[in-house]
């Protein structure tokens, strides 16, 4: 019996040192999300210093441009050049655009290539530069390849959102019409 107490007191010595938690995880009581904020570089409120330029267009010619850093966005008018206007997003709009990149996690690493299958020319291409709290990225993307990986597409469909909100803009509406088109 006292084997049987002395064998029960070291198994319960033994396991009251034990813990599914390491030395090193004590005191981390992030949830995924704040680490997945955490790693995007992302805080939940917009900072002051969130700007972007994105520039799109067909292969080499990327001439349309959307810059809060200048507060301006330029047409593509193809066969007539380009426009380039005046232009601010409310602050509910550049919240509403922080959200959405936020939701993509814009500022982690992101894969834009898929594999080589095809080719297709005239093809898409977006450049995006982005400044969130201190720190800026730049990447780009393009549908040469015929496929576009997840972050692409979620970047194009990112693109898409903030094209609309430009396209009602009266600065905008008052470019001129683009003539002509690309082969």
């Amino acid at each position: 019996m006292k084997r049987g107490f002395l064998f029960l007191l070291i198994a319960l010595t033994f396991l009251a040192g034990c813990s599914l938690e390491s030395d090193l995880d004590k005191g981390n009581h992030a949830t995924p999300a704040e680490i997945a904020d955490q790693e995007a570089g992302m805080p939940e409120a917009m900072p002051d210093d969130f700007n972007f330029i994105v520039r799109f267009g067909y292969g080499d010619i990327s001439k349309n441009e959307i810059n809060t850093f200048q507060g301006t966005v330029t047409k593509d008018l193809i066969s007539k050049g380009a426009a380039t206007a005046h232009l601010k997003f409310t602050q509910d709009e550049m919240r509403g655009i922080y959200s959405k990149m936020r939701e993509i996690s814009i500022m982690a690493s992101k894969k834009l290539a898929k594999s080589q299958n095809c080719s297709k020319s005239p093809s898409n291409e977006d450049e995006w530069t982005i400044t969130v709290d201190g720190k800026t990225e730049s990447f780009s993307w393009t549908d040469r390849n015929c496929e576009l990986s997840d972050d692409a597409i979620a970047l194009l469909k990112l693109r898409n959102f903030i094209q609309s909100i430009v396209e009602r803009k009266v600065a905008y509406q008052a470019l001129p019409a683009a003539e002509g088109g690309y082969d």
